[in-house]
């Protein structure tokens, strides 16, 4: 099962909305996600690697570099509570979520 986290700059309003649409997002799609979660980027980082897809708005992709390296899927969104997108990314990310 795959585990995913949502970051966003400070983690609370826009972290929440992200996970909220994420959750709409995996019950839409029926994705097979044990664990969904959302943080600060600062935070974020530090537990990165216990994930394996990180969300994020696309300017802070490269603070999840060391992350990436480990094997963690790093998508960077433009919009990050616009469903459609985070739903295509996930579905082309390169891990099997159904």
């Amino acid at each position: 099962m795959v585990k995913i986290l949502a970051c966003s700059a400070n983690g609370y309003g826009t972290g929440l909305m992200m996970k909220m649409t994420l959750d709409k997002v995996i019950e839409i799609c029926g994705f097979n996600v044990e664990e969904d979660a959302f943080n600060s980027i600062m935070e974020g980082r530090k537990i990165a690697e216990q994930y394996d897809i990180v969300l994020c708005p696309i300017n802070y992709v490269d603070m999840f570099e060391d992350a990436a390296a480990k094997g963690t899927v790093v998508l960077g969104l433009n919009n990050v509570m616009a469903q459609g997108e985070m739903t295509e990314a996930l579905e082309n990310c390169g891990i099997d979520l159904k």
